[in-house]
């Protein structure tokens, strides 16, 4: 039995600009996530079972983790 192993090919430079694009908008969601964590109030916080230290830690967070 013999196995035909096909060339590993560089990414298209669109589908590396596709990548990068859904990177950033990633990030930028991310951001916007944390933001408005930190615009809830005591109440809405309780509502969803976190803390405001734990919305606080969670801002804080690096992006490149």
């Amino acid at each position: 039995m013999t196995l035909h192993v096909l060339p590993r090919t560089a990414p298209s430079p669109a589908r590396r600009l596709h990548t990068l694009l859904a990177w950033i908008a990633r990030i930028r969601e991310e951001r916007r996530q944390r933001t408005e964590l930190l615009s809830l109030s005591d109440h809405e916080l309780r509502d969803i079972g976190i803390t405001r230290y734990d919305a606080l830690t969670e801002a804080r967070k690096r992006r490149w983790r």
